[in-house]
């Protein structure tokens, strides 16, 4: 209980009641902001936190950071130490590449969000501040001065457990003002996320826009449904109202969500201008999503042209203890099935340190020993959305061309 009310204490001369909100931004305070970001790379934060004895910064940002900091400090648990100067923490991470970056700072243990950055990014259950770094390779995270398409969501009544079940569409400009007919992207996320997973952390909106803007992609429809089959939409959309996100959920990847797909397709060709054929259909996902693209492409041949695999999960075994369900069966009878009815691309990517990539390697051989053609990208880094929204974009320019 002591702990308890100590941390509190903390917590309460770190951030502003909601009696002093107004307080806090008004004239004759010290005037700062976090993070700062320079031309060069750098991000500069800072935390008033007075009462607190040892403040780090995490997240995925630390990992990538060249700063002069103890390597012994830095490597455990991706902690870098602040400075204190009178009760106001600060930190300088240099060099950092263009990307978007996740973080939040431990103060003495506990963990907490940034209060001057409103910004905030929830993945799965886990809750982190975002900072953009711009530059060449992160530009495409913004989309500013292209037309903008629209994001609608979208409810589809499914025959699994007789529900409604959410969709997030992408729908590229000029699709409201015109008559026009759209291939479709099929974008699906990975274990623990959602049909907000794509457009939160992926920016695949943004994405869209500027390479469309650009000409390097056609314009499509992109459907993000939700692969949790056992949540009928994202945490606090559903009927369980204010629920909590969970990582381990029931009917992800025993074949549920395959077995039920057709429905999602249906409910897409019914509702929105597609172009309802398998040469103006393509899938892609990460991760789980990937595990999902590769096995509805293969056990349904007539659907997709194009098939995206960033870094998959290849291995239903792993997910089904008590015995495959006939749709994860004899891939690779399928996978050649699928090649001769026709696919016009067969994309796989990972990072090399990603910790599937050798299930991915033994899949890749499998492949080379079909004979089955694919394009192959690897690049840096692990499993993590700093390779996925790269995937996609290199993905996009490569359907209905």
């Amino acid at each position: 209980m002591k702990k308890l009310i100590l941390n509190l204490c903390l917590l309460a001369g770190m951030l502003p009641s909601p009696l002093h909100a107004q307080e806090a931004i008004m004239p004759g305070m010290r005037d700062i902001k976090s993070p700062v970001v320079s031309e060069a790379g750098s991000v500069q934060f800072w935390l008033n936190a007075p009462y607190a004895k040892k403040v780090y910064i995490t997240g995925n940002i630390t990992r990538f950071n060249k700063g002069d900091f103890d390597p012994s400090e830095q490597q455990a648990k991706g902690l870098v130490p602040m400075k204190n100067d009178g009760g106001l923490w600060e930190v300088r991470l240099d060099s950092l590449a263009p990307d978007l970056y996740t973080y939040k700072f431990v103060v003495d243990g506990i963990e907490v969000l940034d209060p001057l950055n409103s910004h905030v990014l929830r993945d799965v259950a886990l809750v982190s501040n975002m900072v953009l770094v711009p530059g060449e390779e992160s530009k495409d995270f913004v989309a500013a001065g292209v037309p903008r398409g629209s994001v609608h969501t979208s409810w589809y009544r499914s025959g699994f457990r007789d529900t409604d079940r959410r969709l997030s569409i992408y729908l590229p400009a000029g699709y409201d003002s015109s008559d026009r007919y759209y291939p479709v992207l099929y974008l699906l996320h990975g274990m623990g996320g959602d049909e907000t997973a794509w457009l939160d952390q992926g920016r695949a909106a943004e994405i869209l826009d500027n390479l469309i803007a650009r000409g390097e992609a056609e314009p499509m429809i992109v459907v993000m449904p939700n692969g949790n089959m056992a949540l009928d939409a994202a945490p606090g959309h559903g009927p369980l109202g204010l629920d909590q996100p969970n990582f381990y959920l029931p009917h992800t990847m025993d074949g549920v969500f395959e077995t039920y797909f057709p429905e999602i397709v249906n409910y897409v060709d019914s509702t929105f201008r597609t172009i309802p054929a398998k040469e103006s259909r393509a899938v892609a996902g990460l991760s789980m999503g990937g595990f999902h693209s590769l096995y509805l492409s293969a056990n349904y041949p007539g659907l997709f042209n194009y098939v995206g695999l960033f870094s998959p999960a290849v291995d239903p075994t792993q997910f089904n203890k008590n015995g495959l369900p006939e749709i994860y069966r004899d891939r690779r009878v399928k996978i050649k099935d699928q090649f001769r009815q026709g696919v016009r691309l067969y994309y796989l990517a990972i990072g090399e340190d990603d910790f599937l990539y050798e299930d991915n390697k033994k899949f890749r051989a499998e492949l080379d020993a079909d004979s089955i053609p694919y394009i192959y990208k690897e690049s840096k880094f692990g499993h993590e959305w700093t390779n996925w929204r790269r995937y996609l974009a290199d993905y996009l320019p490569r359907l209905f061309r």
